[in-house]
């Protein structure tokens, strides 16, 4: 298929520098370069979905609550904590 399209200046340049190293014709880079593009574009992505680990903390001072963290840091930092 034939067709027109605008290229930014830096990418036509680094298209050529391309088509120029590796001895190809510049259409043929440009296809190859938009074949990979679309691929990982269309690709699943490998990450795997962020999990919460939940962990038993032990044994709490009496009187330490963990709902108020704020209350918990100067009750074990001191005040100055912040």
């Amino acid at each position: 298929m034939r067709t027109t399209i605008t290229l930014d200046d830096d990418v036509a340049a680094r298209l050529r520098s391309l088509a120029r190293r590796s001895g190809r014709a510049f259409r043929e880079v440009v296809n190859d370069v938009l074949r990979r593009g679309l691929a990982r574009a269309s690709a699943p992505r490998g990450r795997e979905p962020f999990r919460v680990v939940a962990r038993d903390l032990g044994a709490r001072r009496p009187g330490l609550s963990l709902d108020n963290i704020a209350e918990l840091i100067e009750r074990v930092e001191g005040p100055l904590a912040r």
